[in-house]
């Protein structure tokens, strides 16, 4: 697939146009994530609903049966599933566990855990380990 970008402050807000002579599954692809790219989440605390910007989310984790959103300061239960979250959020974010999705960008430092695990710690004090399944792709990611 061929691709340009043109800028220009008339551009505002930004949109996309593909041209193509028929519809592929790349063309599919590519449409699902910029959809997903800026799609708020719905995150639900007590009784009151809120959307989420994709870019204050920190970390997505299954806890007790439950999808908990995390952001600097607050939390919220989702009624999506952890791989559908994972979709939505798109390339900011890596699924470091079974259980667990972070945002790359909100990453304070990694550290050794046991048996040759890595623990990171978030900028808003959260903190999960990297497990061996997701370990190369993470390492892959810093470069190492």
């Amino acid at each position: 697939m061929k691709v340009s970008m043109e800028l220009s402050k008339e551009y505002v807000p930004p949109y996309a146009v593909i041209y193509a002579d028929k519809v592929t599954d790349e063309i599919r692809q590519a449409l699902e994530l910029l959809k997903a790219a800026d799609s708020p989440v719905i995150g639900q605390q007590e009784d009151k609903m809120a959307v989420i910007k994709p870019d204050e989310i920190y970390m997505v984790r299954a806890e007790n049966g439950k999808i908990v959103i995390y952001t600097e300061k607050e939390s919220y239960c989702s009624g999506k599933r952890l791989y559908e979250l994972r979709q939505q959020l798109g390339s900011g974010f890596m699924q470091i566990s079974k259980q667990s999705i972070i945002r790359l960008s909100y990453i304070e430092s990694v550290e050794a855990g046991f048996g040759g695990s890595l623990a990171l710690k978030l900028k808003n004090g959260l903190r999960d380990y990297v497990s061996r399944k997701y370990l190369p792709l993470f390492k892959e990611y810093l470069g190492l």
